[in-house]
């Protein structure tokens, strides 16, 4: 039996492989949460056209990119800071704005406390609650909000809960967070599997509000992320001018920049992946939810968390009945205020999710 530090990240394939035997080429990732069509025909033609590009570097300022960028998320294109990942950015931020506190909408991501670490600051979180459905309170949440906070992260939607905050409510935690002077940092990495995105996307809002950075990437939805193609929309030009003078030239390569250019307009691809998700997501929610062994909760994005109800399954036994099939999901026994109960799992091609499911509900 693994130890609790031992649990593995959707990545690490090869660490399964040594460990059960399994060959990492058989095995289907339920926990890496990326878009099951795999990469565009698209683009994996156009970059096999291109692939010269190499040979030159690419335009300093990503004038394209951000251009074709900003047409996707219907924004100006001054607005548009694009790096290595959004991890890069996520990076480049908290070193640009050195928060002394943040506050993180937990259990999330754990790449946003070590970065606000690395930086000096100290971390507190406010806890989705497990009756709530890990859906935000608002008006509890707001009135926490305070001056000794310098920075608030948010992921919406958020990773592993799967639940997002709406555009609407947004806006009311941005108004609170101008009155005591936070700056919002959301990560919507996941936003463009949301069933009403434009319900959930914050972007609109940086028109309105210097308060907010908002991070995107490619690594999930365009099922990219070996390309580290990452961008960040604020209508901050302090903020703009601040991390360009900070970040290094060149960190996209020629043929990421190029990648970029074609992904955010492929609309066939687009669409398709969406159709795809939404059935998924819809099938998988309903059959858990007719087993008395689960508790799954509404998902948003393109993975579900759920709660096994029966004592005697872990998650941990879950995961382990998934693995020696070949799946792998993820125990969430090591995010902060879940325990060994919870499982996430994304959705991938319709026979894959049926084969989990037949796993899941043995």
């Amino acid at each position: 039996m693994l130890k609790h530090k031992d649990h593995f990240h959707g990545s690490d394939l090869e660490k399964i492989e040594q460990y059960y035997g399994v060959k990492k080429e058989d095995i289907v990732s339920f926990s890496a949460n990326v878009n099951p069509l795999g990469v565009s025909p698209n683009l994996r033609k156009t970059l096999s056209e291109r692939l010269d590009a190499i040979t030159s570097y690419p335009d300093r300022d990503y004038t394209s990119l951000r251009r074709h960028i900003a047409a996707y998320v219907q924004s100006d294109m001054e607005n548009i800071i694009v790096g290595n990942g959004s991890t890069e950015l996520i990076s480049l931020f908290i070193q640009i704005e050195r928060p002394k506190k943040a506050l993180i909408l937990g259990p999330t991501y754990s790449e946003y406390e070590r970065e606000i670490y690395l930086g000096g600051g100290t971390t507190h979180y406010y806890p989705l609650k497990e009756q709530d459905g890990f859906r935000l309170c608002l008006a509890d949440f707001t009135a926490r909000l305070n001056e000794s906070i310098d920075l608030l992260v948010i992921c919406n939607p958020n990773n592993p809960t799967s639940s997002s905050i709406t555009r609407g409510q947004m806006r009311q935690i941005l108004d609170v967070c101008k009155q005591h002077d936070i700056f919002v940092m959301a990560d919507e990495t996941y936003v463009e599997f949301a069933e009403c995105m434009e319900e959930v996307s914050s972007i609109p809002l940086t028109n309105d509000y210097n308060n907010i950075i908002i991070l995107r990437g490619t690594a999930k939805f365009f099922a990219a992320p070996g390309l580290r193609l990452g961008y960040a929309v604020t209508g901050n030009r302090d903020l703009i001018k601040a991390i360009n003078t900070r970040k290094n030239p060149w960190t996209i390569n020629s043929l990421a920049a190029i990648a970029g250019e074609l992904m955010f307009s492929d609309a066939d691809y687009i669409g398709q992946t969406r159709r795809l998700i939404s059935k998924e997501r819809e099938k998988a929610y309903r059959l858990l939810s007719e087993s008395p062994h689960y508790k799954p909760y509404p998902p948003s994005a393109n993975f579900m968390l759920a709660k096994s109800l029966r004592e005697d399954v872990t998650a941990q036994d879950l995961f382990e009945r998934a693995i020696r099939r070949g799946m792998m999901i993820r125990d969430c026994s090591t995010f902060p205020f879940l325990d060994q109960a919870y499982i996430r799992f994304c959705f991938m091609k319709p026979e894959d999710n049926e084969r989990l499911m037949a796993c899941l509900l043995e």
